[in-house]
């Protein structure tokens, strides 16, 4: 232990902070190095940083648990980054055989026949009817640990993409972090508090756009009386813009709900801002007179030039990711996320 600092220095994110860097830089290196060792070494700091602040023990243990959950997670999930996923949210009190469950079942089927996995929060109704529907080799669990109503259904219950959570907001964060697209089914408060975050997150560009549908059992009235209080309430009183109504598509047609989340991806790839840019990756390629046209019909919500064009990769990508795909770069506004959406559409319909 000779090597340890004998006095306390303050540690900062950026600085070299002397022994105590060295000692991290070490660490890093004893474990293989990472060709991410900025953010390792950052992640090292902020545990250091807890005794600094002298924090308490359950604020302790609510961090190491959040931080091992979401470690665990990236490690399932890391193998399958590549294909493409749909989280399904809705009642854990529903039975097989009930209209919504069939329904969620026969979607979670037809989805993963076009090439996608399943996320559900691996309980009974609808999530069992989600990983019965895909397969569970189609599938992921994202269980909460609850006293009562919430163990692992049958089918995913010894599949090792099951991850059991203690928390809420970071099982919330891996069903919005890893999937591709979203799809509610009638439910509780659990399903409106996830639908909803999602919409959100959306809205506010705190992650990338996806299609959000609200998807009924067959002739069923639940979405449809929630969309009339959205455009009764929430529009009407301009707490929502009526741009935000592309956000998402209430049906209750598997068919158009399969349509809508597998057209979204047609021509549309990603995105992502990159310094003052926001660039859409797309996989295949759009002509010059295409790029005016929408150029022109999307300028509100566009700043400095307003102007879309075609750019050649940025350093800052991670091309092993994003390599052979063409990309249009605009001075996006940040704000206007339902015109957003309707870009997209546009940008497949082409």
């Amino acid at each position: 232990m000779d090597d340890l600092p004998n006095h306390i220095e303050p540690i900062s994110y950026r600085g070299t902070n002397g022994e105590v860097g060295r000692l991290l830089d070490r660490l890093i290196e004893l474990r293989g190095g990472s060709p991410h060792a900025d953010l390792v070494r950052d992640i090292l700091v902020s545990g250091l940083k807890l005794i600094d602040d002298r924090a308490s023990r359950y604020d302790l243990k609510v961090i190491n648990a959040a931080l091992k959950e979401m470690r665990y997670t990236a490690k399932v999930f890391a193998p399958y980054r590549r294909v493409r996923k749909v989280t399904l949210f809705g009642s854990a009190r529903i039975k097989a055989g009930h209209p919504i469950y069939e329904q969620a079942r026969v979607f979670a089927q037809r989805i993963a026949d076009h090439g996608f996995m399943g996320i559900t929060g691996a309980g009974s109704g609808v999530m069992e009817a989600g990983h019965v529907g895909a397969r569970p080799e189609r599938s992921f669990g994202v269980n909460i640990r609850l006293p009562f109503e919430q163990e692992a259904n049958p089918i995913i219950a010894s599949d090792p993409k099951l991850i059991s959570y203690k928390y809420f907001f970071t099982r919330k964060l891996a069903f919005i972090k890893e999937t591709d697209a979203v799809v509610c089914f009638p439910g509780g408060f659990g399903t409106h508090d996830e639908g909803n975050e999602a919409l959100t997150l959306v809205q506010t560009g705190k992650r990338e756009t996806i299609p959000i549908v609200m998807l009924d059992a067959p002739g069923g009235h639940y979405w449809r009386r929630w969309l009339d209080f959205i455009r009764d309430t929430l529009l009407e009183a301009g707490m929502i813009s009526p741009e935000d109504l592309n956000l998402f598509l209430v049906t209750d047609d598997v068919d158009q709900a399969v349509e809508e989340v597998t057209r979204f991806y047609r021509r549309y790839h990603s995105q992502r801002f990159i310094r003052d840019d926001f660039m859409v990756r797309l996989t295949e390629p759009i002509d010059a007179a295409s790029v005016a046209r929408l150029t022109s019909e999307f300028s509100d919500m566009l700043v400095r030039d307003r102007t879309i064009r075609v750019t050649a990769p940025y350093p800052e990508e991670e091309i092993e990711q994003a390599d052979g795909l063409s990309r249009l770069v605009m001075p996006f506004n940040r704000a206007s996320f339902g015109r957003l959406r309707q870009l997209i559409n546009r940008l497949n319909e082409l």
